[in-house]
């Protein structure tokens, strides 16, 4: 297996989360399908040190594992700083300590960008890109680095909302000794997570894993998969799981960022397709068919 094709060993997840070193690997890949970058790597800050697992393009494996200390480094230097720095020559740089010169120096490094993820004001990531000759790092290049840290910053803070989300339900979920309080409380996280997948300002990537985390959360609260014939679009379910919280047309409306109308129309859709008349059955049909929990 090629040295960049060695995927990280894998950490335990919590609750649904998917593993955040994936969507690191992932804006590498993409900065350098798009840049001329022969080099990309980088990796997660936990406790306040970035470990370096994610590479593309690398010789040796004399950085993978790599421990990088704040302030220590290019890339210490970039998580205190919360921002991007470069040099252009790391050997004969002074303006950054050289406590890891033996891994950088060995797989070649020149020039070199160091972009952190900032989110809520932390350091959660680094991306690096790297020449292996005195190549200046251009502006196109650094855009589409910069560009990437935000992409990955705003899927972590997704991330981090909805497993603040899921702790909270957990939370309360464990206080509640009868079932069907309990049943009423996964309900909600479930119309929770459409709510968030529904949110137009957030990427196609992410809103479609947020659905994903709803159906999973559907399918193991109810023990089946869906059994309509005739499935519901993604906007039917969206909106029947507010309506099965007890929203007005109105409420939910707003909390799916629609017209009541729109909301009226995807009703009348829902039911049509299930065979109902009135919105409460609609919830109940959509419930014994597993497309609710």
């Amino acid at each position: 297996m090629p040295l960049d094709e060695q995927p990280a060993t894998p950490a335990r997840s919590p609750l649904l989360r998917p593993r955040d070193a994936d969507a690191v690997r992932a804006e590498l890949r993409r900065v350098a399908a798009e840049t001329s970058l022969p080099l990309t790597f980088g990796g997660e800050v936990h406790d306040d040190t970035l470990l370096l697992t994610e590479f593309f393009g690398a010789r040796t494996s004399a950085m993978r594992g790599l421990a990088v200390l704040p302030s220590a480094g290019l890339g210490g230097a970039t998580m205190v700083a919360r921002r991007p720095l470069s040099v252009a020559d790391y050997r004969r740089s002074s303006t950054i300590t050289h406590d890891y010169d033996g891994p950088v120096l060995v797989e070649g490094i020149t020039s070199i960008l160091a972009v952190p993820v900032v989110v809520d004001g932390r350091a959660r990531a680094v991306l690096y890109g790297a020449y292996r000759a005195a190549a200046p790092i251009g502006d196109r290049t650094a855009d589409a680095m910069v560009a990437s840290a935000r992409r990955l910053g705003m899927e972590l803070r997704v991330r981090d909302e909805v497993d603040r989300r899921m702790r909270l339900r957990e939370a309360q979920l464990a206080n509640f000794g009868d079932p069907v309080a309990g049943a009423e409380q996964v309900r909600e996280v479930h119309a929770e997570l459409r709510r968030l997948a529904a949110d137009t300002t957030v990427g196609p990537a992410i809103r479609a894993r947020l659905r994903g985390l709803a159906a999973r959360l559907g399918s193991a609260a109810s023990g089946e998969a869906p059994t309509l014939s005739t499935p519901l679009t993604e906007r039917e379910l969206d909106v029947l799981s507010q309506v099965a919280l007890g929203c007005t047309n109105a409420e939910a409306a707003k909390r799916l960022s629609l017209r009541p109308e729109t909301v009226k129309s995807y009703l009348r859709s829902a039911a049509a397709k299930l065979g109902t008349r009135t919105r409460h059955e609609s919830v109940s049909r959509a419930r014994r068919s597993r497309l609710l929990p």
